[in-house]
């Protein structure tokens, strides 16, 4: 079982939630851990890089010299060719997408393992709710200061709450999210995994 901080949603401390680490797997997958990031920073690659090949560059097609006789070697292009200055690229990148899936069983797993390194890290905090009447950042930092969140934090819900959300976005570092919507990468790196009580009740139904 592994001991996590809980806290009333004023942000004062009470007794520690006992979670049994087989919910999530019982081991960390670090290999499916390592596919998923790989898999995610991917996907964020804009992949827009492009040079320019010796076809599409524009200049003069006169050859430098003449074939026979001068004793260097034969050019066809005084301009174009790769090896000349400003010339065409050879093998250059071209625009390409990078993005590639792993199978969904393995995302799903990594998920749990990703959530598994949070608790046994001492990296997660448990809280019994997490709801303004208004968007409130003041009132949001307050309460993370009194938990002792410190640094980058992903905060999970239950359910979508757009004054939470407002409460947080102007928050650097600091991201929120339905639980059913998590994926390794967003729980890795950040510092601080947040749960609301009924978000931890989500991920664990999930994780069945």
């Amino acid at each position: 079982m592994i001991s996590v901080p809980y806290y009333d949603k004023d942000g004062n401390p009470g007794k520690a939630i006992e979670i049994d680490e087989a919910v999530f797997g019982s081991i960390v997958k670090q290999h499916l851990l390592r596919e998923a990031v790989l898999m995610y920073a991917a996907g964020k690659r804009s992949g827009t890089a492009c040079t320019k090949t010796r076809a599409q560059v524009a200049g003069t097609g006169k050859k430098p010299f003449r074939q026979k006789g001068t004793g260097r070697a034969r050019q066809g292009s005084a301009h174009s060719s790769p090896h000349h200055r400003k010339g065409g690229v050879a093998w250059g990148p071209k625009p390409r997408d990078y993005s590639y899936s792993i199978p969904k069983k393995a995302r799903r797993q990594a998920v749990r393992s990703a959530i598994l390194s949070k608790l046994v890290d001492s990296q997660a905090k448990i809280i019994e709710s997490l709801e303004v009447e208004k968007p409130a950042t003041r009132e949001m930092v307050k309460l993370f200061d009194k938990m002792g969140i410190t640094g980058s934090c992903l905060i999970g819900l239950a359910k979508s709450d757009e004054n939470v959300y407002k409460s947080i976005r102007n928050i650097s570092r600091v991201s929120v999210d339905e639980a059913r919507n998590f994926n390794a990468y967003d729980i890795l790196r950040r510092n601080t995994l947040l749960l609301t009580r009924d978000a931890l009740e989500v991920l664990r139904e999930a994780a069945k």
